[in-house]
């Protein structure tokens, strides 16, 4: 399981930067202005082969000191509830500040690691600058340049040093699918979530996670056998003065990364907007089977195939390129195709563990290379002669052995993993498809 690691602090003291370079990724963050949608930064992290999850919690700037201050204590305060450690960022240029004090007094009443770090921190003199820092109560502070890299290597070696060890999740949770129901607020994830175990509630366990506030709930009604990936999100009601976007995006990483299979709630009086993009892009990236489910389906007045057609086509184009997953309209409140939703996402979890023959898989295959073959390149003919897939991996994985695999681009990767799903029932879940060396 992964560990989350949060970065916070008062604008412009270079969170944005610090995420870029612990990402490894170009993607600028902008502070949003009031008013405007307010689409939270994620991404993963990898140091000397462990991974962890980073989240940047800046953004949250209005034209209103009061206001100010108050959201700033607010995104403190969830990432201290939902972080495994924290990112203390200040800024050396401008030194100590009442914000730094404020922020820093949150953070020592946490349980949490907190990680000092002074940034902009690009020669030897200003590391006696970012001694005062020392002030804070929180350690000594780690000197980074978050937009040179410079320290930045010493600083990942620390988080690794203070994540919680991340505990082996099958000592007991076996075989059984975890599903996640994921989406933005108010979408009907609660109501999902108490459609599913009903009234009588045949909850055999609440097991824990390995993962803090992660709660598995065993589900074994009518046949069914799995987890229900839960999480503090939906039981907790008093979070809702909090900023719903921003909590959802913490949230929807835990429950994510502890998943098989994550069923996707879409509202059907809204369609799908940014944040349902963002969950799944999530999704994708932590190699998840997907089931999409359109909820409020007993409010939309056009039931009509054509409009149901209409919102298929409308989700797959979003989605693209990946589109081979099932989409289900359902409502939560009349519990109309319940039962669908979770038929589907068994079908899909036992897709995610599909096994196919190397001499059937090559048998199909391979003529319909021939008849299609990758395109030459520099007048060289590109050859696939044998395919296999890769045994004991997360997700359905094959290889494709060539005379030239670094000619073969994604396009054409693409266009087998089309013709993998057109032969094989692997709807749902993500494939990996890999070319080598003859």
């Amino acid at each position: 399981m992964g560990n989350l690691v949060a970065i916070v602090g008062r604008p412009n003291v270079g969170k944005s930067t610090l995420f870029n370079r612990l990402t490894k990724s170009r993607r600028a963050i902008v502070s949003d202005e009031a008013g405007t949608t307010r689409d939270r930064q994620y991404g993963k992290c990898e140091w000397c082969g462990k991974e962890f999850s980073v989240v940047d919690t800046g953004g949250w700037v209005v034209n209103s000191d009061d206001i100010f201050e108050e959201q700033i204590r607010k995104q403190v305060t969830v990432a201290t509830e939902e972080a495994d450690l924290l990112l203390f960022l200040v800024d050396t240029d401008n030194g100590l500040t009442d914000w730094d004090e404020d922020v820093a007094k949150i953070l020592r009443r946490t349980n949490l690691p907190v990680i000092l770090v002074a940034n902009k921190v690009d020669n030897s003199t200003q590391q006696f600058d970012a001694m005062e820092f020392y002030r804070l109560g929180l350690g000594e502070p780690q000197c980074v340049s978050a937009i040179s890299g410079s320290g930045t290597g010493d600083l990942l070696d620390l988080i690794l040093e203070k994540l919680p060890s991340a505990k082996d999740e099958e000592d007991f949770l076996d075989d059984t699918p975890r599903f996640a129901v994921v989406g933005r607020p108010n979408v009907g994830k609660s109501s999902l979530i108490n459609a599913f175990i009903g009234e009588d509630r045949h909850i055999v366990t609440d097991i824990a996670g390995t993962t803090r506030d992660s709660i598995y709930t065993k589900y074994d009604k009518f046949g069914f056998d799995f987890y229900l990936v839960d999480t503090a999100g939906i039981r907790r009601k008093n979070k809702v003065t909090e900023d719903l976007e921003f909590y959802s995006v913490m949230r929807s990483i835990r429950s994510i990364e502890n998943s098989d299979v994550c069923i996707l709630m879409i509202d059907a009086t809204r369609g799908i907007e940014t944040q349902d993009m963002n969950i799944f892009q999530l999704i994708q990236k932590n190699n998840k089977s997907l089931v999409v489910v359109v909820n409020k389906w007993d409010l939309v007045e056009d039931k009509s195939q054509k409009s149901i057609d209409t919102f298929k086509n409308a989700i797959r184009n979003r989605m693209a390129p990946f589109t081979d997953f099932p989409i289900i309209f359902a409502s939560a409140l009349t519990k109309q195709r319940i039962f669908k939703v979770l038929e589907t996402a068994k079908e899909v979890f036992l897709n995610r563990k599909a096994k196919i023959g190397t001499t059937k898989l090559n048998e199909v295959m391979l003529p319909l290379i021939e008849a299609t073959p990758p395109p030459s390149i520099k007048g060289k003919y590109i050859k696939i002669k044998y395919c296999a897939q890769i045994p004991d991996t997360q997700i359905p994985s094959f290889v494709f052995y060539a005379n030239l695999p670094q000619y073969i681009k994604e396009p054409y990767k693409r266009f087998l993993e089309n013709k993998i799903r057109e032969n094989w029932s692997l709807t749902g879940s993500p494939i990996n498809v890999f070319i080598r060396q003859k």
